[in-house]
This record gives structure tokens, C-alpha cells and sequence, in this order.
């Protein structure tokens, strides 16, 4: 991967990288596409990250569609596809780790405190692989976006991140790959939280700027559907994710995570 991306970034004066999980939807069809439009050769790196997944969740579990993944990628004009084995990546006696410890303390680092150290370790990983110029990123991920764009800084890696806006399906459900998990009854339920987000949305722009009255709205909003659980529900400074008690805006956003039954979803939406 080093040699090809060194090739790459030779014939295209520069390299563009998007990193996911697989199981590729519509969300990276939109991240790959704009990576592609930028003009920079793309790369797309494909791995389960065995460290982003807590004890108590199921790495296993987790979709792979390796083959049809790189079908996507080869149609959408992708230069190359890095999949990686887990122990090319962590390899037996492995254990240096990158944390952030900062702005990936709030929101899923309370109930997800290892995830994002997993993340940083990855993608430092891959920015010394492929040293890549563009980081092309999703506005869904919104705090992933605000944890690299630190350890980018703080680090001192010579990458430029770009966010590409979140895809919604036509009901207005934030696309993930986690729907695939909802039946069509958790899946109306799930609506709530895309409808309660425009709600606050509609409530800002009419010139609320109560984050406390936003919260109460929201949660009084998705609270109606018996099988939604909401795990955090805050508007926050969207660099570094720190909660704020009056809605500028432009500078606030709203995150949201919930249990959906059993499928953990997230959201958000810059008011």
C-alpha cells in the first residue's frame, strides 16, 4: 500500500483517503463520490476495527461485504481498495494506542469510553500508510470529524479533512448501516429522532436560543415512542463538543444517540 499510494500521489499530485468499516451504503457512495470529484486519486481503506468496538458489543457481528465493496468502489472510480488483515494492522505483541483526551470525552465517550481511541489509533495508522492529502469525512460522524480534526492538529500531520453532508433515506432517516436491523415498526419509531431534530431546527430559526427549552422539545418528542431510549440528547460546540447553554447560530449543534430497541442509532444537525 505505501509503494502504490507513493505511485498514486506521483501521477496525481496528491491523494485523496476515505476510511470505513465496510458494508458500504449510501452515506460512503456519497463520501467516495465526493472524494472522486475533487480530481485526486482516492483511495478507500475497508476494516473492521477491533479496537473502536467495546466488550460488551459485537465485533463479530458486524456486516462484511469485502466483495461487493470493492465492486462498489471499482464503479465509482476508485483508485485502490486497502482491506487490510486485522493482524497486518495489529500484529501479534502490538500495543501502542493514540487517545485523544479532549473533545472525545463528552457525548458517545461516556457510554462508549474506548471507542474513540480505537478510531485515532486507526486512522494515524492510516495516515502513515498512505499519506494521504484529503481525509474525506461524513457530517453523521460528527464527532469522529471533531476528535480527528484535533489529533490532526495536535499531532501535526499534513492532511486536510473534508466533510461531506449527512445522506438521509426518503423518510428522513439518517442512513446507516444499522437500519438494515430495524423491522418496519422500530424503523417508524426511528423517525422520531430525524423529526425532533428538525424540530429544534425550526424552533432555533423562530429565535429560541434556549439549549435547555431544545433538549426538553426533542426529548418530549422521541420520549413519545415506547421503544426509543435516548442515551444523550445535548447541543454542543461543534469543535470541540463541549455542551453550551445558549444557541448561536451556526456554532451550535445538536447530537443525538438512542437505543432503538436494540439498534444503537446517532444523529445530529448543526442549528
Amino acid at each position: 500500500m505505501r509503494t502504490l499510494a507513493a505511485k498514486l500521489r506521483a501521477k496525481g499530485r496528491g491523494l485523496s483517503l476515505v476510511p470505513t468499516m465496510g458494508a458500504l451504503h449510501a452515506g460512503h457512495e456519497a463520501l467516495i463520490a465526493a472524494a472522486v470529484a475533487a480530481g485526486k486519486p482516492v483511495v478507500v481503506s475497508i476494516f473492521v476495527n477491533p479496537l473502536s468496538f467495546g466488550s460488551n458489543e459485537n465485533f463479530a457481528g458486524y456486516p462484511r461485504s469485502l466483495e461487493a465493496d470493492i465492486g462498489l468502489c471499482a464503479r465509482l472510480g476508485v483508485a485502490a481498495v486497502f482491506a487490510p488483515a486485522t493482524a497486518e494492522i495489529y500484529p501479534k505483541g502490538y500495543s501502542t494506542t493514540v487517545t485523544e483526551d479532549a473533545v472525545s470525552k463528552p457525548l458517545c465517550g461516556v457510554s462508549r469510553p474506548s471507542h474513540f481511541r480505537g478510531v485515532t489509533t486507526l486512522v494515524a495508522k492510516l495516515l502513515n500508510i498512505i499519506a494521504p492529502d484529503r481525509l474525506f469525512l461524513g457530517q453523521r460522524d460528527v464527532q469522529h470529524v471533531a476528535v480527528l480534526r484535533k489529533m490532526i492538529t495536535d499531532l501535526n500531520y499534513s492532511v486536510e479533512i473534508a466533510v461531506v453532508p449527512t445522506v438521509r433515506e426518503a423518510d428522513g432517516l439518517v442512513v446507516s448501516v444499522r437500519n438494515r436491523d430495524l423491522t418496519a415498526n422500530l424503523r417508524l419509531e426511528a423517525l422520531s429522532i430525524s423529526k425532533a431534530l428538525a424540530k429544534a431546527r425550526e424552533m432555533v430559526e423562530s429565535g429560541v436560543r434556549s439549549s435547555d427549552r431544545l433538549v426538553a422539545e426533542v426529548t418530549h418528542i422521541v420520549g413519545r415512542n415506547n421503544r426509543v431510549r435516548i442515551i444523550y440528547a445535548q447541543i454542543v460546540d461543534p469543535v470541540t463538543m463541549e455542551a453550551i447553554r445558549d444557541v448561536e447560530p451556526g456554532r451550535a449543534l445538536f447530537c443525538i444517540a438512542a437505543w432503538v430497541d436494540e439498534v444503537r442509532l446517532t444523529d445530529n444537525a448543526l442549528l
